[in-house]
């Protein structure tokens, strides 16, 4: 298995089970991105009707993204305070981070938001060490053409992760994954709760989607088996009986689509 690991680092460790999760409004309790567009950006409105577009299938999530980011110009220093003050983590997060780290199962962010914020305030709230426990695959910032630099007013833009029409494609980090041969595929999961997290929601055995939110309305129209959560600490008390053999995922979606 070595030399796969050159190319899916969650198997360094040879671990049972892989959990990937979305982390806007999923391992934090607010969207960030949701956050800057309502209050610094075009607002709820205009956001809420991208989403909703991109639910029913007439437009591409990387279209409406780009939109609401496009109408955020603050600068991005200011971005990332006005989140450090309003952005909280899910309040069993750090229990579930602490417990996969002790029985070996890698946790890896697939996120449509922005590398320099995730790992700024992943830092903040878990520490330097969980820096390098996790995983964070995700879009960037760049200077907006015509700028100096992206702290100043309208200086910065997001960088897709690839060409996709999501912009970030999560799929295509799961698929290496569920494509190894019986015996050396481990168990894998997957959290989110919204749009972005369409192109991931079939993709691996279980899928836990955010009660309440975008992605579930989806995965009941489109019969796409799920277990609901409100926050990790019932993911943790899943995750730990099926880590322990205790139960499927086939069981653990079973009659919560």
């Amino acid at each position: 298995m070595g030399s796969q690991t050159n190319h899916l680092p969650a198997l360094a460790t040879s671990p049972k089970v892989i959990f990937f999760t979305d982390y806007d409004g999923t391992i934090t309790q607010q969207d960030s991105n949701d956050f800057l567009t309502d209050n610094v950006g075009f607002g709820v409105d205009l956001r809420r009707k991208g989403n909703q577009d991109v639910l029913d299938g007439s437009r591409d999530f990387r279209d409406a993204f780009q939109e609401m980011m496009d109408s955020v110009s603050l600068p991005f220093d200011r971005c990332v305070d006005l989140l450090s003050e309003n952005i909280t983590l899910d309040p069993y997060f750090k229990e579930f981070f602490l417990f996969c780290r002790e029985e070996n199962i890698p946790i890896v962010i697939l996120s449509g938001g922005m590398r320099p914020i995730i790992k700024g305030m992943l830092r903040t709230w878990l520490g330097d060490e969980a820096m390098e426990a996790i995983q964070i695959v995700s879009n960037d910032v760049a200077v907006r053409d015509g700028k100096g630099g992206i702290h100043e007013e309208g200086g910065w833009r997001i960088e897709f992760h690839d060409e996709s029409v999501f912009g970030h494609d999560k799929s295509r980090e799961i698929r290496p994954y569920s494509a190894l041969p019986e015996g050396e595929r481990p168990i894998l999961l997957y959290a989110g709760d919204g749009v972005s997290d369409l192109s991931a929601a079939k993709e691996t055995d279980l899928l836990f989607a955010k009660k309440g939110r975008d992605l579930v309305t989806w995965c009941e129209r489109e019969n796409v088996p799920f277990t609901t959560f409100e926050d990790f600490s019932e993911i943790l008390e899943t995750v730990k009986h099926i880590a322990a053999g205790k139960l499927s995922v086939k069981d653990a979606a079973t009659g919560r689509k």
